[in-house]
């Protein structure tokens, strides 16, 4: 598989060191990997701005100028699925990394054997994200990328696929089942849950992100809490 990857450091000896590691990791899983060195969120947003073909990014999160966190929020603006694994001296930013969805954080100086494991977590999701679902429409088929549906919901001979926008198929619930991946749980009969969206779950329902809602039956509260601790 071939990957793009961003370190984004401006501290030589730090970013010369991840760039090693990113390769060795490269080479040992087999992959064919392009790697770019950035001494600034600015520097990288200049070839960003042309070019955003970035799968993964190892970000230093204190920089002069803007820092990484800032980048991180304004990169995830417009792009939900570029991997983001930070990179620090300190602890003290985590918090700020479940804003933007950071993969992982990895303090200083960075483990090989760690770093090997988040970048392979990366990289699954990468492939993952590249995975879209096939909806037929009356204009044609669409094909709606994986990461952006958050549910699907049966209405008698009706599905409706909620991702940015709603596609409603004459298709049964079940049929869909072998297009949908781990991250994909059914609730009852009438829905299937992108768990990725979910913020809460209680007894009868499930709060998405969004605020959405979702009825739940009692039974499934504890295989919904369970799918979503299995997959993190």
């Amino acid at each position: 598989m071939n990957y793009r990857i961003a370190i984004i450091d401006d501290d030589p000896v730090s970013r010369e060191t991840l760039s090693a590691l990113a390769l060795n990791w490269s080479d040992a899983r087999g992959h064919i990997t392009n790697l770019s060195k950035y001494t600034s969120a600015e520097s990288f947003l200049f070839t960003y701005s042309a070019e955003k073909t970035f799968d993964i990014l190892l970000l230093d999160v204190e920089m002069d100028g803007m820092n990484g966190v800032e980048l991180a929020k304004r990169l995830r603006s417009e792009n939900k699925i570029i991997q983001i694994i930070f990179i620090t001296a300190y602890s003290d930013y985590i918090s700020e990394g479940y804003e933007v969805a950071a993969l992982h954080y990895l303090l200083k100086p960075v483990n090989e054997s760690k770093l090997f494991q988040v970048l392979d977590r990366a990289a699954e999701r990468v492939l993952r994200d590249y995975r879209s679902l096939a909806v037929g429409t009356s204009e044609g088929t669409i094909f709606v990328p994986l990461y952006e549906v958050k549910y699907l919901e049966v209405i008698k001979n009706y599905v409706t696929v909620h991702a940015e926008k709603d596609y409603i198929v004459r298709k049964p619930l079940g049929e869909f089942s072998d297009a949908l991946d781990r991250r994909f749980l059914r609730v009852g009969r009438s829905y299937i849950v992108n768990l990725l969206y979910v913020k809460r779950v209680s007894k009868n329902e499930i709060e998405l992100h969004d605020g959405e809602i979702i009825p739940i039956p009692r039974s499934a509260y504890e295989s919904v809490n369970r799918a979503i601790i299995d997959m993190r």
